[in-house]
């Protein structure tokens, strides 16, 4: 439960497992990429026992349909930016508020840390009914999985990487991020490489059905492995939760920490943000949770839009509002959840492909077809015409940056 957006989930992509008792057994569960998740158990089934034809049932709990929103604790293995940091202590609000018991490892905060934070799971885990994890490419989480028993496990990462997760599993590949070259695997790839191949195979359903495994995500999955359950996250909790939002008439952009990954060059980026916002008449600028102090400074000065970096996950930003009538993207994972957050709304999602010229020489050679697969497969949302070589944007009065509050 964290950032949808790029729950590359996910303030998502560091959340770590979960807990949730019923009937004496312990089952297990992820801080997820974001509020739909880990909340619309409580909220659309009452924490109740569920299966994967119940859509909305985010996070089941054990086999007692008697339990309750108590019975389901959080445990979030904390990230170590200040920003994902940010939203996920807002999210374990929100969590403690729809009646959730939320437990918050330091499993980062030095060399023993790790340590700690698996002895004391270790049990639980061992004894646990059903694992649910927000992120099957965190080599943490991977690490978790090898101590576990459970034959029920879930996978609810609504980021983009659970398009390349299935595809992954699909084909007997190891767990790579799409965003990293190919290639031979490193020293340390090698170090973990049990590990992970250990992870692999429990998120790989037993031909018997000794193991059941469910993919709980609002990305399209029109192919997944035999074996592997499919719920979809239509973000019904998000919608009843909150909204729907004043609408402003202007347009609104989404960042993107493509530069950050080393996949996008910051020059071509910035001249792309540039001309959006004066084609389009945008005002403000979403940050993604990871984009740098120094990047967003030189988009204020350069573009004259306003940086936003939210304390909450995006969807749930736009559907409290205000936002604006068009919300503007590049290829991730909110071209995917925003059109469901907004649904019933007159906002209007618009994305623009990356060119492969604004791709670095330390771009990963998938990146181009999964960026345009990303774009490709979203549903309800407007193409931009593409922006070939968009000429520099002239340097405009730098309006200031807000910064909204959020704990460390």
């Amino acid at each position: 439960m964290a950032a949808e957006a790029e729950s590359e989930s996910s303030a998502t992509a560091e959340a770590g497992a979960a807990l949730s008792t019923a009937s004496g057994a312990e089952s297990s569960a992820s801080m997820a990429a974001d509020a739909e998740r880990a909340l619309s158990t409580a909220a659309d089934a009452g924490a109740s026992a569920s299966t994967a034809a119940e859509a909305e049932a985010a996070l089941p709990t054990a086999a007692d349909p008697e339990s309750g929103p108590g019975d389901l604790t959080l445990v979030v293995l904390a990230p170590t930016d200040p920003m994902t940091r940010g939203q996920l202590r807002r999210m374990a609000e929100l969590a403690r508020a729809e009646g959730h018991t939320v437990r918050w490892e330091e499993a980062r905060g030095g060399t023993t840390a790790p340590f700690h934070t698996i002895g004391g799971l270790a049990g639980p885990l061992r004894r646990a009914a059903r694992i649910v994890i927000g992120d099957p490419f965190s080599r943490y989480v991977q690490l978790l999985l090898t101590i576990t028993r459970a034959r029920d496990l879930v996978v609810v990462d609504d980021g983009t990487a659970t398009m390349e997760f299935i595809s992954q599993l699909a084909n007997g590949e190891r767990l790579v991020r799409w965003h990293r070259r190919g290639g031979r695997p490193g020293p340390r790839d090698m170090v973990f490489l049990p590990v992970s191949s250990s992870a692999r195979r429990r998120l790989t359903p037993h031909p018997k059905g000794r193991r059941r495994v469910e993919v709980f995500s609002s990305m399209p999955i029109d192919a997944a492995p035999e074996g592997v359950h499919v719920t979809v996250n239509s973000f019904a909790w998000t919608r009843a939760r909150f909204g729907p939002p004043r609408i402003t008439k202007g347009a609104d952009l989404v960042g993107t920490s493509l530069v950050e990954t080393g996949v996008v060059d910051l020059d071509r980026y910035l001249e792309a943000v540039g001309a959006l916002a004066r084609t389009h008449g945008a005002a403000r600028y979403f940050a993604h949770r990871r984009e740098s102090a120094e990047k967003l400074h030189r988009l204020a000065v350069e573009t004259g839009l306003q940086v936003i970096r939210p304390d909450l996950p995006l969807e749930l930003i736009a559907r409290r509002g205000p936002i604006g009538r068009t919300i503007l993207s590049f290829p991730s994972t909110v071209v995917h959840t925003l059109p469901l957050a907004l649904a019933g709304t007159e906002v209007k999602v618009a994305v623009m492909d990356i060119d492969p010229a604004w791709l670095t020489d330390k771009a990963s050679p998938r990146a181009q077809g999964f960026l345009s697969g990303v774009t490709g497969t979203a549903r309800d949302v407007h193409r931009l015409a593409a922006l070939q070589h968009p000429d520099p944007a002239p340097a405009l009065p730098t309006q200031p940056t807000r910064q909204t509050p959020a704990p460390a």
